[in-house]
């Protein structure tokens, strides 16, 4: 599978399970970001580490960092990264 496959299967998965929360928010400053971490343990099956890091990344770098971060991984074919997330 391709990584813009991936990529859309998992924004799929997220939008799914964030459906809610992005139709009771006008703008990302007001969104609850312990709900969001939340989630992603009961939902996502992330451990509370890992969800708690998704969250900083998102919150922190947001999409144009982290799409960039992801082509460098994908062209030097770094999967876990040296965290073992």
């Amino acid at each position: 599978m391709s990584v813009s496959e991936e990529l859309e299967r998992t924004l799929d998965e997220y939008r799914s399970i964030f459906n809610e929360d992005l139709n009771n928010i006008g703008r990302t400053k007001d969104l609850n970001w312990d709900s969001v971490q939340w989630k992603l343990c009961s939902i996502g099956d992330w451990t509370s580490e890992g969800a708690k890091e998704i969250v900083r990344l998102a919150h922190d770098y947001g999409g144009f960092m982290l799409r960039n971060a992801l082509a460098v991984a994908d062209v030097f074919g770094i999967e876990d990264g040296g965290l073992g997330y």
